[in-house]
């Protein structure tokens, strides 16, 4: 009886826990065929297309291409470095960025909480509803809005203006109205995708935690701030970090939809002048060199928030 067991222990032992390789893919097949458009995506034009940043070497010519383009080394970086328009947009850019991290971020977080406290469900969806819509609208649309509302001739001037010769408000002529319009554009049209998301986590916290806290005498803000904010951590932690890894793109279609408007020297951002310096006046070369540069910050930037997260012991991006 002893050997049997011996057997069957020595059988159970030889036995994979796991399954093979060929065994998992046949099982996950669907599920790998849904991701196969996404992982192209990504790899076309997001991977391979970071082979074309060899241009940043080379004096790119488009009708000799970039084989026969001749090799400069580091010159285009100085011709970047030396250029004040170049150091203009990234003092706008890093503004911009700051700006939309202080202000945008929390403004989803602040709206889950509030729709979580809600005691009526119709209301959570209604308002929900409404304020993750304009996410699937276009910047075109959404600029084009705020200019009826607030542009010469828009909705706010109709309401204000006795003399049709004289305008009451147009912030889009008035350059310093361009960050804080930025800000408000932003919040209007993609508030509600975080909030989706935030709102998913707090779903997630077991209410006996609350319960207890109730019992011991907590009030609304000490279970927020003892509960809540502990609980739904890891998320916040993760979309800060991805927030952070995106930071210097702080958005090409709204800016490119009223750069014009609030003039050119208020409204360059570095992914503006790439578009303009490469597409625009033909230098791609130099704007390859601005691209290549914004990417590798943007790469330090995650790392080091990836790290941070991980001295706070949370789990970040990656491990």
């Amino acid at each position: 009886m002893a050997a049997t067991a011996a057997a069957a222990a020595a059988s159970s032992a030889a036995k994979p826990r796991d399954r093979t390789r060929w065994a998992r893919f046949r099982r996950d097949k669907v599920l790998l065929l849904m991701m196969l458009p996404g992982v192209l995506y990504f790899g076309v034009f997001q991977y391979a297309a970071q082979l074309g940043n060899i241009i940043a070497f080379k004096d790119y010519v488009p009708f000799v291409g970039i084989k026969d383009s001749a090799w400069v080394g580091f010159q285009q970086f100085s011709t970047l470095f030396a250029d004040p328009d170049f150091w203009h947009a990234v003092r706008n850019t890093f503004e911009l960025a700051l700006i939309q991290l202080v202000f945008f971020f929390p403004v989803p977080l602040a709206l889950a909480m509030f729709l979580f406290s809600l005691t009526r469900n119709w209301v959570r969806k209604l308002v929900v509803s409404f304020v993750y819509l304009p996410h699937f609208i276009s910047w075109v649309v959404v600029v084009g809005l705020f200019v009826q509302v607030l542009g010469p001739s828009g909705m706010v001037n109709s309401f204000l203006t006795h003399d049709s010769h004289h305008v009451v408000v147009n912030v889009f002529r008035d350059p310093s109205w361009f960050k804080p319009m930025m800000l408000i554009e932003l919040i209007w049209k993609d508030c509600g995708w975080g909030t989706i998301i935030f709102l998913a986590a707090l779903y997630q916290v077991d209410d006996s935690l609350y319960e207890a806290a109730s019992l011991d005498g907590a009030g609304w803000a000490r279970r927020t701030w003892h509960v809540t904010l502990p609980s739904i951590r890891p998320v916040i932690v993760l979309l800060l970090i991805l927030r952070v890894g995106d930071i210097l793109s702080v958005g090409f279609d709204q800016v490119m939809q009223q750069r014009d408007t609030f003039t050119p020297a208020a409204a360059e951002v570095i992914d503006t002048y790439v578009y303009n310096h490469g597409v625009g006046s033909g230098q791609f070369s130099v704007a390859a060199v601005a691209g290549l540069l914004k990417g590798l910050v943007a790469m330090v930037l995650v790392i080091g928030a990836n790290k941070v997260a991980h001295k706070l012991g949370e789990q970040g991006v990656y491990q």
